[in-house]
């Protein structure tokens, strides 16, 4: 898997730059500064820790129940970067690849009205959106919502250590009484 750096940009875009391209990069590198810093909001810094843990590189192992009966199985790489330095660290954003399968991105933006996240998710690729909202619940990470179909979503990092955790997905199509596997992600942290 060849390794890549990423930028964000505005709106939650996010651009690949192959390793060892520097000096290519055709943004405005004043947007990145606007967009990107190096530490959550300090007003706000013990309920940024839900996710900051995250901060950093990781790879990732998953599984894919496809429509057949069959699995996609294949390698991925996770991204996870505080942004909105505008916003002072107010929000966090991810970048999920599994190539060739989907690409997307999070943007996860603390509540304090609510104590919970406000989780956007987008996949370009697939044409998958939802909103969820993410609270802790134990010592697992719940994400709830509805996706664009009208489904419900539960999204869970479980088996969380400093370098590595599980991430589940699952979705309901009778609002609630089953559900069906979505994804499962096994990650391993690569850079902090």
């Amino acid at each position: 898997m060849r390794r890549r750096e990423f930028v964000m940009t505005a709106a939650g875009f996010v651009a690949a730059i192959p390793a060892g391209a520097e000096g290519k990069e055709t943004m405005n590198k004043n947007l990145i500064d606007a967009l990107h810093t190096d530490h959550p909001a300090t007003d706000r810094a013990d309920k940024m820790s839900l996710y900051g843990w995250l901060i950093g590189n990781w790879e990732m192992d998953a599984v894919i129940p496809l429509a057949d009966g069959t699995d996609h199985r294949g390698e991925g790489e996770i991204h996870f970067g505080w942004v909105l330095e505008v916003l002072e660290g107010r929000a966090i954003q991810d970048v999920w690849i599994l190539s060739d399968f989907f690409y997307g991105t999070t943007l996860r933006i603390y509540d304090p009205a609510i104590d919970a996240w406000h989780i956007l998710w987008s996949d370009p690729l697939k044409q998958y959106y939802t909103r969820q909202i993410g609270r802790k619940k134990g010592s697992d990470i719940v994400q709830e919502g509805t996706n664009d179909a009208g489904e419900l979503s539960r999204w869970s990092f479980t088996n969380i250590t400093p370098d590595s955790f599980r991430w589940y997905g699952e979705h309901s199509i009778d609002k609630g009484k089953t559900w069906m596997t979505q994804a499962e992600f096994h990650a391993r942290r690569v850079t902090t």
